[in-house]
């Protein structure tokens, strides 16, 4: 059997399997308790609680996804808690829909234990994937029914 993955080794896991677009395999990255806040998030949940709801979100993303990810400038910086990275990258965004290509900048703060991700404090830059896919009109509106 294997060792466990460090919380740095669970950071890359996650983000190769993003850029891949292997969304099938990402919930298994998780403990079956995790908890994701993704802080930015526009419009949607920003707090997706246990294994089975992220493998539901992962599936809804892997079906409707029009971008495509290329990570660059990723740092992951070790805290003095063991058990969490905080992991700092930008994606290249390839919108394939409107053609568009842009950066979008990411923070990741992650707990890790056992190998697995128990928590998550998600810095996305979600507002620039939706303005490049045309999609401005359609936040203000989801904005303005909360």
């Amino acid at each position: 059997m294997s060792a466990p993955l460090s919380p740095r080794e669970a950071f890359q896991k996650l983000l190769d399997g993003i850029t891949a677009g292997r969304f099938s395999e990402l919930a298994e990255l998780y403990a079956e308790d995790a908890v994701v806040e993704t802080v930015f998030e526009p419009v949607g949940p920003r707090r997706i609680e246990g294994r089975a709801a992220l493998r539901e979100r992962f599936a809804a993303v892997s079906a409707g996804s029009p971008v495509e990810l290329t990570p660059a400038n990723v740092v992951v910086r070790e805290t003095d808690d063991p058990e969490v990275v905080v992991a700092e990258w930008d994606y290249q965004v390839h919108h394939r829909v409107t053609g568009r290509t842009f950066k979008a900048a990411n923070i990741q703060v992650l707990r890790v234990r056992d190998g697995l991700i128990v928590s998550s404090r998600d810095f996305h830059d979600h507002l620039a994937l939706v303005v490049a896919g045309g999609g401005l009109p359609h936040l203000v509106a989801a904005l303005g029914e909360q």
